[in-house]
C-alpha cells in the first residue's frame, strides 16, 4: 500500500441523518452524484434502518436507483437483518455497514439490542453478506469513550476488534468517536495498538470532532499510519443515537487541506470537489 495515499470515504449520510427539516431526494441524488464525480473510495449514501429512528433517510431505496456510474463503492448502514436484505438488494452496494459498539448504553439506544445480541445477529449477516461478494464494513462505536459511564480502555477495545475478525471474518474496522471523546494522544494510542495486533486487515477511523480539533486527530492518526479517513462535507453531522447535543463529523475540507499542506495524495478531483462543496452549501445552508 502507498503510503502517501490515504482513502477517504465521505459520509453524506451521517452529515444528513440528523437534519429534522426532510431534505428532498431530488436534491439528495443531485448531491450524491455531485459526490460521486469528486474520486472518493467510497461513499456512505445512505441507511436501511426504521424511518421512525432515521426519518430523513426513509428515501434510501428510492436514491440508490438514481444515483450515477462511478469507481466510488457505495456504503449503506443497517442495523439489523431486514437492512441487510434491502442493502443486498441493490447490486450497485458494495459495502454494508454496521455499528458495534463497545458501549451497552450505546448498543441498545442505537440498534435497540444488547452488545451480546448483538453479536449474534452480527455473526449471522456477516455470512450473508460474504455470501453476496459483499463486505461488512465494521463501526466499532464509542471506540474513544462515551458518556453514560460503560467501561472503556485500550484492552477491551482491543479485544472487540480481535474478536470481530478471528471469529467473525471482518476484515473491514473503523475505530468510530461517536461523541467527539478523542484526544490525538488517545487516538494515536488506539489505533497504533490495534493496528499493530491486527496487521492483516483494513483499520480506519470515523471521527466526529469540533473544527478547533479536527487538524490535530488527523495529524495523529496519521502519524500512526492511518490511511482510511471517513469525514463529511462542512463538518456537518452527528449521531441522533448518541446524545441530545450532535457533535460534527470531521470536515473533508479540513482533511483534503491537511493533505494538500503535506504532499499525500487523496485522488480526488479538486474541480469536481468545488462543485460538491458548493450542492453541500446550498442543502446545508436551507435544511436544519
Amino acid at each position: 500500500m502507498d503510503r502517501a495515499r490515504i482513502h477517504i470515504t465521505e459520509c453524506p449520510r451521517d452529515a444528513m441523518q440528523g437534519i429534522k427539516d426532510f431534505i428532498p431526494t431530488h436534491l439528495k441524488v443531485e448531491y450524491l452524484n455531485a459526490l460521486l464525480n469528486c474520486g472518493f473510495d467510497r461513499l456512505d449514501f445512505g441507511s436501511f434502518v426504521s424511518p421512525k429512528a432515521i426519518p430523513q433517510l426513509v428515501d434510501t431505496s428510492e436514491v440508490v436507483g438514481q444515483l450515477i456510474e462511478s469507481d466510488t463503492k457505495l456504503l449503506a448502514i443497517i442495523a439489523n437483518e431486514k437492512g441487510m436484505e434491502q442493502a443486498l438488494s441493490f447490486e450497485r452496494i458494495s459495502f454494508l455497514g454496521y455499528p458495534f459498539s463497545i458501549s451497552e448504553q450505546f448498543q441498545l439506544r442505537n440498534t435497540n439490542t444488547s452488545i451480546q445480541e448483538s453479536k449474534i445477529r452480527l455473526k449471522r449477516m456477516v455470512t450473508e453478506v460474504h455470501s453476496a461478494k459483499r463486505e461488512l464494513m465494521l463501526y466499532l462505536s464509542m471506540g474513544f469513550g462515551n458518556p453514560y459511564g460503560d467501561p472503556w480502555s485500550l484492552s477491551l477495545i482491543l479485544d472487540y476488534a480481535r474478536e470481530l475478525h478471528e471469529e467473525f471474518g471482518i476484515s473491514h474496522i473503523a475505530l468510530s468517536d461517536t461523541i467527539g471523546a478523542a484526544t490525538p494522544s488517545v487516538l494515536n494510542e488506539v489505533f497504533e495498538l490495534v493496528s499493530e495486533k491486527l496487521p492483516t486487515i483494513e483499520i480506519g477511523v470515523h471521527l466526529h470532532t469540533v473544527p478547533s480539533n479536527a487538524s490535530q486527530l488527523i495529524q495523529s492518526a496519521m502519524r500512526a499510519g492511518c490511511q482510511h479517513f471517513d469525514s463529511a462535507m462542512m463538518g456537518i453531522g452527528g449521531c441522533p443515537m448518541a446524545t441530545n447535543v450532535l457533535t460534527g463529523n470531521l470536515a473533508t475540507e479540513t482533511l483534503i487541506a491537511h493533505c494538500v499542506e503535506h504532499q499525500v495524495n487523496t485522488g480526488i478531483d479538486m474541480d469536481a470537489m468545488q462543485y460538491a462543496q458548493e450542492k453541500a452549501a446550498s442543502i446545508f445552508n436551507f435544511y436544519h
